[in-house]
């Protein structure tokens, strides 16, 4: 069972609660009995993985596919995060190192908005081309005030407190970044890659400050 599936509606519930507190305070990880955004954002993610999962831009650990799909997909990054080994590392954010078909979902896991801008079509008709028919792509994204916001605590955390969860800055940001994207761009840049039905479901336990946009391969 993946370890998406297995919070609660009591965890669910006091999570819900909580917003407020684990925003602010950004653990990674899960504690005191709370979820950490990233982890919760990794359960909706998990939710919505129909088979053999491509993460695009997986970070640290490749976390999403060995710690909440019990391995059963790849993650791929540019940059070389700790806990990533060469078949995880890709030069070439232009093609993807898979025949077509390959995968039943292909996730974007708040990074789409890190992909250079004069690259994103190409990448995301890469994901389109290495799916399968009828596969699925995932894309999350927060609500642009809460995605400034966020890359303001963060900044400020790492200034006065001395910790390291500015991992944007850490790797270099390329001018081409952005801290967010409007769903309207996903959207579009989605259709143009060739998804259809796409939908958009909020993280209600998040008080709909994040969101994922799922399309298909039809």
């Amino acid at each position: 069972m993946r370890k998406g599936c297995l919070r609660n509606k009591l965890r669910q519930v006091t999570d819900f609660l909580t917003f407020p507190i684990r925003a602010i305070t950004l653990f990674e990880n899960d504690l005191w009995g709370l979820s950490s955004l990233a982890s919760e954002r990794y359960d909706y993610v998990a939710r919505e993985v129909g088979g053999y999962c491509l993460d695009v831009g997986c970070g640290p650990n490749n976390k999403f596919i060995n710690s909440y799909l019990n391995g059963h997909g790849i993650g791929i990054d540019v940059y070389p995060y700790e806990g990533l080994t060469a078949d995880n590392l890709i030069d070439d954010i232009n093609h993807f190192p898979f025949p077509d078909l390959y995968f039943d979902t292909v996730t974007f896991i708040a990074n789409l908005n890190h992909v250079p801008k004069s690259q994103r079509d190409i990448e995301l008709s890469e994901a389109y081309r290495c799916l399968k028919h009828a596969g699925n792509i995932v894309v999350t994204m927060g609500n642009p005030v809460a995605e400034i916001l966020v890359h303001k605590l963060v900044y400020g955390y790492d200034r006065f407190l001395g910790t390291k969860y500015d991992r944007d800055s850490e790797r270099g940001m390329h001018p081409e970044e952005e801290y967010f994207l409007t769903d309207t761009e996903i959207r579009q840049r989605l259709v143009q890659a060739g998804f259809k039905e796409i939908v958009k479901k909020y993280f209600w336990t998040q008080w709909a400050m994040n969101h994922m946009l799922i399309g298909w391969k039809r």
